[in-house]
């Protein structure tokens, strides 16, 4: 208890042993090995070249986060409507904040340049094909892709989110950034990208580097060149320009019949009535 309480700080830990004392606990933070993925965990992160310690610690922090996230969540809704200020509110889980202190080591690229992507987890693949580091790709991140620590995204978002602030903040140089479906609220452009932004007033090093992609019916994603042609490589070096390019393309040039880039084009759309388009045309 002493180590959760320097970690999480006493008040959560508080809180955490109340809990422990009623109903059974559904989220495991009372009994972390008995968690369905603690297994799987434990030889990825050994895999991954992880220490133990940090394993078993980053392991108990998890699952503290998920469950207190739930009542931060509450507390969220219950003191704003804004939706920014709920995201501020959900963010200080200090059980997530503590794991990702633990676990900012274990962030290091593996290669020359960091990549950040949207559109989904094909494109977290693509980035890495061409040879660039998406935060899937580190130590703890490639162990915390393949696990479900919990089924409500809502308890487990806010440790993404704060990992990728973490992740996005150990930049040094160019950053790529891959998008095959564009959303104001995403991740990416509400998080990751603003946080690039105030690494590159301290670092010019730091350019980011954006491609629009498109995923054919065949699977194979490729890149969107300014005169609309599908190519290995188109490298924009602003966020306007690139997603311009992919809004063209989905409009113009996306075979309605293609399922892989369905969910692209359906994200087109609705940015386009969101933005006075009838019908998004």
């Amino acid at each position: 208890m002493a180590a959760l309480q320097q970690r999480a700080g006493n008040a959560a830990a508080t809180r955490w042993v109340q809990r422990q004392r009623g109903a059974l606990n559904e989220h495991y933070a009372a009994r972390p090995t008995e968690h369905p993925e603690w297994g799987p965990y434990q030889k990825l992160t050994k895999a991954a070249g992880i220490p133990q310690g940090d394993a078993e610690d980053a392991w108990q922090l998890l699952l503290g986060g998920i469950d207190s996230q739930g009542a931060l969540n509450d507390e969220a809704t219950a003191r704003t409507s804004d939706r920014q200020e709920q995201r501020e509110i959900r963010a200080t889980n200090t059980w997530y904040q503590e794991f990702v202190k633990l676990v900012t080591k274990h962030l290091e690229i593996r290669t020359p340049t960091m990549a950040l992507w949207a559109g989904g987890i094909e494109v977290n693949d693509y980035a890495h094909e061409k040879g660039h580091t998406p935060l899937a790709q580190t130590r703890i991140g490639s162990v915390l892709n393949v696990l479900e620590l919990h089924p409500d995204w809502k308890l487990t978002g806010p440790m993404w989110s704060i990992l990728s602030k973490a992740f996005v903040s150990l930049a040094t140089g160019p950053v790529h950034i891959f998008v095959r479906a564009y959303a104001p609220d995403s991740i990416l452009i509400r998080l990751e990208v603003p946080e690039l932004q105030l690494v590159q007033r301290l670092n010019p090093d730091v350019q980011l580097i954006w491609h629009p992609v498109y995923t054919g019916p065949d699977g194979r994603t490729m890149e969107i060149s300014e005169d609309c042609e599908l190519v290995d490589n188109a490298e924009y070096d602003g966020r306007d320009k690139c997603v311009s390019t992919l809004i063209r393309y989905l409009r113009f040039f996306h075979d309605k019949s293609n399922a892989k880039a369905a969910p692209a084009h359906k994200s087109m759309e609705q940015l386009l009535v969101a933005n006075g388009h009838k019908d998004g045309v």
